[in-house]
C-alpha cells in the first residue's frame, strides 16, 4: 500500500557555521521522521515523494530550492508535510519580533538576512497547490536562547512566536503544528534518540495514533495524541501547540499501518516474528517508563535499572522479567497487551 498522495519535506539542522549546534537527537528526529514517512510499514509516502535536508544540504537556498520544487511538483489532490526540526528565533523588538527558521549557514552578523523569516516562508507556502498542508516546528530547543547570538544590536530570541504561527496557518487547508508554546523549550531527555515532542509524532505515525475506517492518521487525532503524550511524557513543561485558520475538513497526513508489513512473499508468513525486546525499544524509544508502558502493564519501575539508552533498558527490564522481577503483576502478556493499547494495529504485537 501506498500513500500517492503524500509529498513531504524534512529538515534538520544541528551543526552550524556561525550557530552554536544542537544535540544530535535534533538530526535523529529529521532522518526518523523521514523513514517513518516513507516506511511501506508504517505511513506509505512512496520514497521519491520524501526529500530530507540535513545540515550542510539545509542552507537557506537550498530550503528555498526544496520549497520551490513542492510548488511545482505538489498537485492540488495532494497531502504535503513540512516537518523543520532545528534552531528557530525572533529577530527584532520584542514587542514587535519577527519569526524565523534559522539554515545551516546563517550569518551572525546578518541574522535577518540569512534566515528564512516568516514572511517568505508563508509566501512559499501559498505556492504549494496541495489541499492540505501540514507544517510541523520542532525549533524552540532547550537552550536555543543561550546560543543564538548576534554581532549586531538586535535582540535574538530562540524559538517561534505564537502570532507567528498564527500567521503562518492562515491559508485554505494550511495547519500549523508546533513542539512548545513560545515560552517553553523542546525537551530533549538525556539519552534519548529523539526530542519528547518527536518521539510522540513517530509513535502516532507508527500507529499510536487512533487510526480512521480507511486506515489513515488524521491531522487532529495525531495531534491530540502528540498533546498527551508529551503531557505524559514532561508533566507542565511542555505544551505542543496547534494553528488552523481555515481548513474545511480533518484531512489525512499518512496511512496507519501500525507496522503492517508490505506485499511480501508468501514464505515469510511462515518465519518467525521479531521478539519482544526487539519490538519494544522501536515503539517505546525512551525506555519502560516512555508513556508510562510499564507501569500500565503491572509492573514497578524501582526494580528497574533504567541507566543508559533506551534499547538497553528495555534488554535490562525484560531479562529482569523473564527472572520473575520487574514487579508482582507484570507480564510478558501484560506488557503485551499494554502495547496494544497504545498500537492496536501492530501485526507483530498481536502475533506475540
Amino acid at each position: 500500500m501506498e500513500f500517492k498522495e503524500g509529498r513531504a519535506l524534512i529538515i534538520g539542522v544541528a551543526n552550524y557555521t556561525e550557530v552554536s549546534p544542537l544535540p544530535v537527537a535534533v538530526l535523529n528526529d529529521a532522518n526518523d521522521t523521514a523513514d517513518v514517512l516513507r516506511s511501506p510499514a508504517y505511513c506509505g509516502y512512496p520514497d521519491g515523494n520524501v526529500t530530507v535536508l540535513i545540515d550542510k544540504e539545509a542552507t537557506l537556498e537550498g530550503i528555498r530550492t526544496a520549497l520551490a520544487n513542492l510548488a511545482s511538483s505538489a498537485l492540488p489532490s495532494d497531502t504535503v508535510m513540512i516537518f523543520f526540526s532545528g534552531h528557530g528565533a525572533r529577530l527584532g523588538t520584542s514587542t514587535d519580533p519577527v519569526s524565523a527558521l534559522v539554515p545551516h549557514d546563517c550569518k551572525r552578523s546578518d541574522a535577518v538576512g540569512t534566515t528564512l523569516g516568516e514572511a517568505e516562508f508563508s509566501e512559499a507556502l501559498a505556492k504549494i497547490k496541495a489541499a492540505r498542508l501540514l507544517v510541523i516546528l520542532d525549533a524552540c530547543h532547550a537552550g536555543g536562547a543561550a546560543t543564538l547570538k548576534s554581532d549586531f544590536d538586535e535582540p535574538i530570541i530562540g524559538g517561534f512566536d505564537e502570532k507567528a504561527l498564527q500567521r503562518l496557518a492562515a491559508g485554505t487547508g494550511r495547519v500549523v503544528l508546533a513542539s512548545s508554546r513560545a515560552t517553553e523549550t523542546s525537551i530533549v531527555m538525556k539519552s534519548a534518540r529523539n526530542s519528547v515532542f518527536t518521539t510522540a509524532i513517530l509513535s502516532g505515525l507508527k500507529g499510536a495514533a487512533p487510526a480512521s475506517a480507511e486506515r489513515t492518521i488524521k491531522v487532529f487525532e495525531l495531534f491530540n495524541f502528540v498533546a498527551e503524550a508529551v503531557r505524559q511524557a514532561v508533566p507542565g513543561r511542555q505544551h505542543p501547540i496547534l494553528k488552523v485558520s481555515d481548513l474545511e475538513e480533518n484531512f489525512p497526513v499518512a496511512l496507519a499501518l501500525g507496522g503492517t508489513k508490505a506485499i511480501a512473499p508468501r514464505v515469510a508468513s511462515n518465519m518467525p516474528g521479531r521478539s519482544l525486546d526487539t519490538i519494544l525499544p522501536d515503539l517505546f524509544p525512551a525506555g519502560p517508563t516512555d508513556q508510562d508502558i510499564w507501569l500500565r502493564a503491572g509492573g514497578d519501575v524501582s526494580r528497574l535499572r533504567l541507566g543508559g539508552t533506551g534499547r538497553s533498558a528495555w534488554f535490562s527490564a525484560l531479562r529482569l522479567l523473564s527472572q520473575g522481577g520487574g514487579g508482582a503483576d507484570i507480564s510478558q502478556e501484560s506488557l503485551i497487551a499494554a502495547a496494544l493499547e497504545d498500537f492496536p494495529n501492530h501485526l507483530e504485537l498481536q502475533a506475540l
